[in-house]
């Protein structure tokens, strides 16, 4: 009887355990404003303590401060950009205001000034005590000092009472707009005294916290503060004017020992109609700055001068001073009348690019500047001009003390980017004392680095694809990866263009080994003579490991050679990830530390301890925080998402296949939580080119800038299904339905796979895949194309108006994979073009085309709307008005995820059909009506 009573109570429990999983709901709409991601994690120096920001996609974050063993917790409601001191004492951040604030704020059409303003919070870790400065812009915090910085966001210039109506009074005190000026507050983090300047503009804190520079610009007729750049030593408690004069002062750097200081300044009348930069020094042994660069100086190109919008950065050891030069640009004719003079753009066939490639970029070229460099505490030393028109990019070595910089240009070879989509490039090695320039390559298509420590530039070159170094003392020029025997460009490239390199895994110590990547393993060759050694000694190319480095310390300049190497790796086969260990001084393989079904991201050691934090997480778990000392041991530190427990949410799984012509594919299986393989479920298929790798990726539900919402759909009974893509070139519509086709009639071989039920869903290339695909067969129910290319012959020469660029290259070299012009083989154009062959489509299909995409022509989706709509074809077309390629705006995304859902409900589940699609929303009903109603059934 015990044993009877036993059973049934186990069944019972069964039962319970079975309905709750069944009960489980699908996710609706209204979860992803909740649905939780971790951001901004970070660790302090000691290793002691870990902040990081639980975000939600449309509401207030929150800020958690826990100790390294997770022991204490503070949170800080709505706080974000937060940082630690150096010494880990305190945690300093931005309290936003409410999310309802600022959108009452949006709807009330308030004026920027007028919305609700951030509050500066810092906290003492040891005693938890916080304290809250409100309305405050931005902060500051030294590297290595508890010295902090900020300003104020309330205007320093008060605005009149309401009893003082004079016009002067209104003029003089107006309020600034938010560039201008405001309060600066300099504290101790530990102590209570704080120094507090008006009018600040613009301000800069040393790294060891001694030093604030700060711009002042005080209104003209104000008599108390004067204009000018100073500099507070916070230490002694003195402030130094440094530079008078009311006018626009940029780019305030200090050097890292906290004993020089530079910045741009104009100072020019302000009715001036051209208002030229000077580059201003000063050291603490002077009284004042000077002027070391500007027009007219000896050494400056005749008619250029300082740029205000150029970077200005010293070196590391202080000795080079770097900054931005530009042509004075020509003043604007005040005689011309904008209504009498013609507005046109006028297109040369000499011209170097484009003219919407050429407006595109316009303002970025108004704002260019050519990297100079100056040695200030050397009196005998002049500016040395290292930029030109001819050579417009500059990399300088790391340490940015090297001698030589390197300069790439392609000028005289940009004409052809048109069609070939890169350039060939001369590479230039320029002394930064004499100026003197050095050809190391001319007119080849490669991929250019500079060593950290400035002895090297080494490349790839895409013709041979092969690696090369350049030793900048001798000059002697060394093939690095002849001898390897391994290819060193993408093993898999499927486009007709020069395979692309693997990258460089990054530099020793001084320059002695460059670490290069192959398909699965990491070389280790030395520079000078390019002896090599497999650093992973064959692990990943044996065991089909993609082989990383995962750099723990973004901001390291070369490899440390006594610390682990953090090697992230992934199995090719089977999609899992893990992490391998090795130190640079160590013949041994690798040894493996962990493995498993997740993925790992941000991986971050503390600079003074070997502690590390990082996420983790695959499709059925958010990608949480963790904290380790190995990697091994873990603690969780994070639990977002709570919530997904009460949905039914889904798995991932890989499948396999072999195509018609015999190649073998893999692709991506999702299915509910609740999946019966008693049952049949639509599907829907999800394709760009290959997706496996993405296995373990978690998928939050979202609502989508185009793309199919995995999750939701999944959630909601449908089988998503992701194929892996090959392409042969010139058959890139054929090589879609060769290996997406194969691999759905190989799932519909399961049960459980409802065949007259499967539809398919594709944005930008994926559209292309899908417009191509519903006229070569008739087996899917429903089709949705996001920003299809339907014609390939009219979009052969269209324009990315994103870019400005043209849009040949991309049918001859790249992703559209045609490899021949368009004269040279029109009928591979009209074959692949889903246009031409439009009459056999039987397949209802939707089409997303919005009126500013910037990478596919708008024209695309209207031709293939208005040819499905006069043949008779079941066919939509949704045009999100100023909307993007990819959706951007939030209202927009979640409105297009419910159509989604609607259009294959209907079609895939036998859903009432909404309004919108059974007949339609009137332009005279635009914004009142969304016909998102379902209609009822007769």
């Amino acid at each position: 009887m015990r044993k009877l009573l036993l059973i049934t109570f186990l069944s019972a429990i069964c039962v319970s355990l079975s309905a709750q999983t069944i009960s489980k709901k699908p996710l609706d709409h209204a979860v992803f404003d909740g649905w939780q991601s971790i951001t901004g994690q970070r660790i302090s120096n000691d290793g002691k303590w870990i902040m990081y920001v639980v975000k939600p996609q449309e509401g207030d974050a929150q800020l958690v401060i826990t100790d390294s063993k997770n022991t204490t917790e503070v949170q800080v409601p709505r706080a974000d950009t937060a940082r630690f001191s150096s010494d880990g004492k305190f945690a300093v951040f931005q309290i936003r205001p409410f999310f309802k604030d600022i959108r009452q704020a949006k709807i009330k059409k308030k004026k920027q000034s007028e919305f609700p303003k951030d509050t500066l919070g810092f906290i003492s870790l040891s005693t938890q005590n916080i304290i809250k400065i409100p309305s405050v812009r931005n902060f500051k915090i030294a590297e290595n000092a508890n010295v902090i910085a900020y300003l104020s966001a309330a205007d320093t210039i008060k605005k009149p009472s309401p009893a003082d109506t004079s016009k002067k009074a209104v003029k003089e005190t107006t309020a600034p707009s938010t560039q201008d000026g405001a309060d600066l507050t300099v504290r101790q983090l530990a102590g209570t005294i704080t120094h507090t300047f008006k009018y600040v503009t613009d301000y800069q804190v040393s790294k060891n916290g001694k030093l604030v520079a700060f711009a002042v610009t005080a209104p003209a007729k104000q008599k108390q503060v004067t204009s000018g750049l100073y500099v507070f030593d916070v230490d002694k408690n003195i402030v130094k004017a440094i530079s008078k004069g009311r006018g626009n002062y940029h780019n305030i750097t200090i050097d890292d020992a906290g004993r020089q200081i530079a910045f741009a300044a104009e100072k020019n009348p302000e009715k001036a109609l051209v208002k030229p930069f000077k580059l201003y020094y000063y050291n603490l042994t002077r009284d004042s700055a000077t002027v070391i660069a500007a027009e007219g100086l000896e050494t400056m190109p005749d008619k250029w001068a300082v740029s205000g919008d150029g970077k200005i950065y010293f070196s590391k050891s202080g000795t080079n001073l770097f900054f931005g030069t530009a042509p004075i640009p020509k003043p604007a004719d005040t005689t011309i009348v904008d209504f009498e003079v013609a507005r046109l753009d006028i297109w040369n066939y000499k011209d170097d690019y484009l003219q919407p490639q050429q407006l595109k970029n316009l303002q970025k070229e108004l704002k260019r500047s050519y990297l100079a460099v100056i040695r200030p505490e050397d009196p005998t030393s002049k500016q040395v001009q290292l930029g030109s028109k001819a050579i417009p990019e500059v990399f300088v070595a790391e340490n940015k003390d090297a001698r030589y910089v390197l300069g790439l240009t392609d000028t005289g070879a940009r004409v052809q980017s048109q069609w070939e989509g890169d350039t060939k490039q001369q590479a230039i090695l320029i002394d930064t004392k004499s100026g003197n320039k050095r050809l190391i390559n001319q007119g080849v298509k490669a991929s250019y680095r500079i060593s950290p420590d400035g002895q090297y530039v080494v490349w790839f070159n895409f013709a041979d694809q092969q690696w090369y170094s350049y030793q900048i003392m001798t000059g002697a020029k060394t093939n690095l990866t002849k001898s390897i025997g391994t290819k060193m460009g993408d093993e898999l490239n499927d486009v007709p263009n020069y395979a692309q390199d693997y990258g460089l895994a990054g530099w020793t110590k001084d320059d002695k080994a460059v670490l290069i990547y192959d398909r699965y393993d990491i070389w280790s060759i030395d520079p000078a003579t390019g002896e090599a050694t497999n650093f992973t000694n064959g692990t990943g190319r044996k065991n089909r490991l993609i082989i990383r480095y995962d750099i723990t310390d973004p901001e390291q300049k070369f490899i440390p050679s006594k610390q682990p190497m953090w090697l992230l790796a992934q199995d090719e086969e089977t999609k899992q990830w893990g992490y391998f260990v090795k130190t640079p001084e160590s013949k041994s393989p690798p040894e493996k530390i962990t493995w498993g079904k997740y993925s790992y991201g941000d991986l971050t050691r503390a600079k003074k301890a070997a502690i590390y934090i990082y996420t983790k997480a695959n499709y059925e778990s958010s990608p949480d925080l963790y904290v380790s000392t190995d990697l091994k041991k873990e603690a969780k530190l994070s639990g977002i998402n709570p919530q997904q427990s009460q949905y039914n949410w889904g798995t991932a799984e890989l499948v396999h296949w072999t195509t018609p012509k015999g190649y073998k594919s893999t692709g991506i299986l999702y299915k509910p939580e609740d999946f019966d393989a008693n049952k049949k479920y639509p599907m829907v298929v999800y394709f760009y080119e290959k997706l496996s790798d993405g296995l373990y990726n978690y998928l939050p539900p979202a609502p989508t800038p185009s793309r199919l919402p995995i999750s939701f759909f999944v959630s909601n009974g449908y089988l998503v299904f992701a194929p892996d893509i090959s392409y042969e070139t010139g058959h890139p519509g054929a090589s879609a339905v060769e290996f997406i086709n194969s691999g759905v009639e190989s799932l519909k071989k399961n049960s459980w796979v409802d065949g007259a039920h499967i539809g398919i869903q594709g944005q930008s290339w994926g559209g292309y895949q899908v417009a191509y695909l519903v006229t070569q067969t008739n087996m899917y129910a429903a089709a949705w194309a996001g920003a299809p290319v339907a014609n390939m012959t009219s979009a052969y020469g269209g324009i990315r108006w994103e870019s400005g660029v043209n849009r040949q290259f991309q049918y001859e070299k790249t992703q559209s994979r045609i490899g021949a012009t368009l004269w040279e083989k029109p009928e591979l154009y009209i074959e692949n073009s889903p246009l031409f062959q439009l009459p056999k489509v039987q397949t209802p299909v939707m089409i997303m085309s919005n009126d500013a995409d910037g990478a596919v022509p708008w024209y695309q989706g209207i031709e293939m709307f208005t040819a499905l709509r006069r043949l008779g074809k079941p066919v939509w077309l949704l045009q999100y008005n100023g909307e993007a390629h990819n959706l951007v705006q939030r209202q927009n995304r979640k409105d297009i995820t419910i159509r989604e859902q609607q259009y294959f409900d209907y079609f895939l589940k036998g859903a009432p059909m909404p309004v919108w699609m059974a007949k339609g929303v009137p332009a005279v009903d635009k914004g009142k009506d969304w016909g998102l109603e379902l209609v009822k059934p007769l």
